[in-house]
């Protein structure tokens, strides 16, 4: 009960961070010295989260990383300051996202390795057995369907935010959402038995 109300807490702390971000954009579209790094200092973990959980390699969530901030900085004009910033934030991680999965298929067709790619080491094996089973059970999922959970329960975004990074509704989200959950269960459940 009090994991709840303590993660309730924090989810209310970090909205209320949140609710300064319009205008941090904003200090950062006029060039203001020190809003990118308040902003990078902000934002980073969340981003970082939601490229980690997705990639094979930490060095290619750190390059995706990098290369969401470079198309951040280089669209920045385009933020429009009564528009929440973290579903704008998140189509330019979604775009940059794909972009790298793209390049990566480019790769493997054009290129085969001889090493299987780096994996970073986990920080027990218990942990790494259950990052690896939650990673291997999300990899099941449709991409939309993987998509919207990463974007709600690790990125921590509304449906509204989430909604608004993929270009849909809200209901198409909770639609996802939702069938995204039964079919988890479901792979759990035959993993039981």
């Amino acid at each position: 009960m009090t994991q709840v109300i303590t993660i309730a807490a924090t989810r209310e702390e970090e909205r209320a961070r949140e609710d300064d971000l319009p205008g941090l954009m904003v200090r950062y579209q006029h060039g203001e010295e020190g809003a990118v790094e308040q902003l990078i200092g902000r934002l980073s973990p969340a981003l970082w989260r939601f490229f980690a959980f997705s990639q094979p390699s930490r060095a290619e969530a750190e390059d995706l990383l990098q290369n969401c901030w470079l198309r951040i900085h280089r669209s920045r004009h385009t933020y429009r300051a009564s528009e929440p910033v973290l579903p704008w934030i998140f189509a330019i991680a979604r775009h940059t996202r794909l972009d790298g999965y793209r390049k990566r298929q480019r790769r493997a067709r054009e290129v085969l390795v001889a090493d299987p790619p780096e994996t970073s080491a986990p920080a027990s094996a218990a942990e790494g057995s259950r990052k690896s089973a939650v990673l291997e059970l999300l990899g099941r999922l449709p991409e939309s369907q993987r998509e919207v959970i990463l974007m709600l329960k690790v990125s921590g975004m509304s449906l509204e935010e989430t909604a608004r990074a993929t270009s849909s509704t809200v209901g198409a989200i909770k639609q996802r959402a939702h069938r995204a959950y039964a079919s988890l269960r479901q792979m759990l459940e035959k993993e039981s038995r």
